[in-house]
């Protein structure tokens, strides 16, 4: 069911107000860094390997507060929490792998990001060629020219230092730690779905209304090997008083290109359009430092990238780890949203790409 009514509530900010507030914000204590130091001794003590690391592995009770504070936030807030403070210089690259995974072990549930089964992403400059390089590799797999170049366009700018639009990931919550960053740009951008669809119903109510009927994606990139894997789902979704919205421009670009898959409308082509000025008009930057971590609720939260500029030189080279996070305390998502996520009860574990996490 529909509301034809603004959404209220901490989500439905607008980035002239959020970049203003402080309830976004979260320092770890001297006291759970501490913690941290001895799950992480715990970890090498008995040889557990970092993508191995659970919750039990990785015993974090004096967080426990801290973390049931970071859920309530990001999924009955305002949908994002800025957590600071990891001294990042002082560990290994695999020592912070590993303090990585067991927050978010203790957080939520890790879940593959790609068919490969990565569960965790380094974020980083890999070249001009990384596009051209991915498309060697996925030859065998593509169907369909002009399909496959968007989204190897789409990967290399994720794997490059180009600019990002506004999207979700597939995941209740996405995770990035800062461990390096750029020497000039790489800022992140943050918009409220929740706002942006507030506005459409003022000023176009018409349009909102198109973004609650199906658009048609391809799985191409991610669960398909060609373009031709086609599911149809809206880009809003409202289930017992709460939202959803699932969008990335890409994979629906993808499936206009497939033989068969029906046209855009005129209306459609609006609603994205005026989508995507809103997001920009609502938005707001938010730079990381070495040691932030951000975590966001793709439910209510879109995110982009600014373009960014690496100085080898003077070691000022952006590099993010990442994580999806399946979340415990998760909404209950529309029933014709199972088509993409799986399962939508409430606290289910859905999301990502194939199974959650390797047996």
């Amino acid at each position: 069911m529909i509301a034809r009514t603004p959404l209220s509530g901490p989500s439905a900010w607008r980035g002239d107000e959020i970049a203003h507030s402080t309830r976004w914000l979260r320092d770890l204590s001297p006291r759970a860094l501490a913690e941290i130091d001895a799950a992480l001794g715990t970890c090498r003590a008995k040889g557990i390997p970092w993508h191995q690391t659970t919750r039990e592995a990785f015993p974090l009770p004096g967080m426990a507060d801290d973390f049931a504070d970071i859920r309530r936030e990001l999924e009955d807030g305002c949908g994002m929490v800025k957590l600071r403070g990891l001294p990042v210089a002082r560990y290994s690259p695999d020592d912070l792998r590993q303090i990585w995974f067991g927050l978010g072990s203790n957080l939520g549930q890790p879940v593959f990001q790609n068919r490969s089964g990565e569960l965790m992403r380094e974020i980083r400059d890999e070249g001009a060629d990384v596009g051209e390089r991915y498309g060697q590799i996925h030859d065998n797999d593509a169907k369909g020219e002009a399909s496959a170049q968007v989204v190897l366009s789409s990967y290399a700018r994720t794997l490059s230092n180009g600019a990002l639009r506004f999207h979700t990931d597939r995941c209740d919550v996405v995770g990035l730690l800062c461990v390096n960053q750029a020497r000039a740009g790489g800022v992140s951008t943050l918009a409220s779905s929740v706002a942006i669809r507030n506005e459409i119903l003022k000023r176009r109510p018409d349009l909102l209304e198109v973004l609650y009927q199906v658009f048609y994606r391809s799985r191409f990139g991610e669960e398909g090997a060609t373009p031709d894997a086609i599911y149809a789902l809206p880009i809003f979704g409202e289930r017992d008083g709460k939202f959803t919205s699932h969008y990335s421009l890409t994979f629906i670009e993808v499936a206009q290109k497939v033989p068969g898959v029906p046209r855009l409308t005129a209306g459609q082509h609006e609603a994205i359009e005026m989508l995507m000025a809103l997001a920009k008009e609502l938005s707001f930057e938010m730079r990381f430092e070495p040691g932030d971590i951000q975590l966001l609720n793709n439910h209510v939260v879109y995110h982009g990238r600014t373009p960014f500029e690496d100085d080898d030189r003077h070691r000022q080279r952006r590099s993010l780890y990442r994580l999806w996070l399946a979340m415990p305390n998760s909404r209950a998502l529309p029933e014709d949203h199972a088509i993409l996520w799986g399962q939508v009860a409430a606290g289910a574990l859905r999301g990502g790409i194939g199974q959650s996490r390797p047996a």
